[in-house]
């Protein structure tokens, strides 16, 4: 009786996590509507977004007074923040989907390729001059055509599939970052070449309602389809051989996470550019506060990836006189707290 109200009492308590989760992602969105170069009070978003609100029901409500204000918060801050919470839930969810399916922790969502092939994409379509929509197309179906291809040789390998698929991406990766570094060398040094190298640092501060339509049901998509599948891909940790006695069909499964991943990477790349560490650190988080059921780290991958680059974005907006790229800060958030998750796990 002692040793069963003992492992009663250490039991953690995961709604109260869920609650705290929130609550911190809340504040989060708040602070970020009121940071910034053009510093806002509370008081004031909180007018100007109830008079949006009443907007919707009432058309002849019309603001006149701090048109600024309004333009800011409605304008650049709110597709900003949308922006940020999709693309780092995309990154993170593609990150544990790689992880679990692999059975690997240091699987990113690049590991196809698909952050080469869209770095690839955008390349091409900055140097033919397709402008800002060009630009997400290509990038979008360059890490597509990244992942396919590296998929493709894989079914051709006859070596071990989780293993075949590995050394293709890597394979993949390796010529589309050939094929990116030749356009690099041959790109104009005036206008450019500046614009590859800002966009392959990833940012989100040319957000628009544009970028938000264009990434929001390809995202949505591929969150639904990996949620639904989140109680295959914990018997696919399992293994192959335990998954299929199981009645799994693990080359069907395989595929459609592969795909849902690709989808959510390629879309989150194609908006912001590179922004690596998101989808490697955030799902080894949520494995640590929430443990490794998949019914679990699917949701709580979704909001503390949101959550972490929204809080990266913030910081990237007003921690300097010009904004840093937040690619850049990912890789250095991102790479001491791997190396402590590396230290501390290998102790345990």
């Amino acid at each position: 009786m002692t040793d069963d109200s003992a492992d009663d009492r250490v039991l953690p308590n995961y709604r109260l996590r869920y609650l705290i989760l929130l609550i911190v992602t809340v504040i989060c969105i708040f602070v970020s509507f009121v940071v910034g170069r053009f510093s806002l009070d509370i008081s004031t978003a909180a007018a100007l977004a109830y008079l949006k609100f009443l907007s919707f029901f009432d058309p002849d409500v019309i603001i006149t007074q701090n048109f600024a204000d309004y333009s800011v918060i409605f304008n650049i801050r709110f597709p900003r923040i949308v922006a940020a919470l999709l693309v780092g839930a995309a990154l993170s969810v593609a990150g544990a989907a790689y992880q679990g399916m692999f059975q690997n922790p240091l699987v990113s969502p690049d590991i196809l390729g698909a952050s080469a092939g869209a770095g690839f994409g955008a390349a091409v379509a900055i140097m033919l001059g397709l402008g800002s929509t060009g630009i997400m197309i290509v990038a979008f179906f360059g890490g597509l055509a990244a992942v396919g291809a590296a998929y493709g040789v894989s079914l051709l390998s006859k070596g071990p599939s989780t293993l075949s698929m590995v050394l293709a991406g890597i394979l993949v990766s390796s010529l589309f970052s050939a094929g990116l570094s030749y356009i690099k060398l041959v790109a104009d040094t005036t206008n450019e070449l500046p614009a590859i190298t800002y966009w392959l640092m990833g940012s989100l501060a040319s957000m628009t309602w544009m970028h938000v339509v264009y990434v929001l049901p390809v995202i949505f998509i591929g969150l639904i389809v990996l949620y639904l599948l989140k109680w295959r891909i914990n018997i696919l940790t399992l293994g192959e051989d335990e998954a299929r006695s199981l009645g799994v069909n693990t080359n069907l499964l395989r595929l459609t996470v592969i795909v849902c991943a690709t989808l959510l990477t390629a879309a989150a790349v194609s908006i912001t550019g590179v922004i690596g560490w998101v989808g490697l650190v955030i799902p080894h988080f949520s494995r640590m506060a929430f443990g490794c059921d998949y019914r679990r780290i699917i949701p709580v991958s979704v909001v503390m990836g949101a959550c972490f680059l929204l809080a990266v974005d913030d910081c990237a907006r007003t921690m300097a006189t010009i904004e840093v790229p937040i690619g850049i800060l990912t890789a250095f958030l991102g790479a001491p707290i791997f190396a402590y998750l590396l230290i501390t796990g290998g102790r345990k």
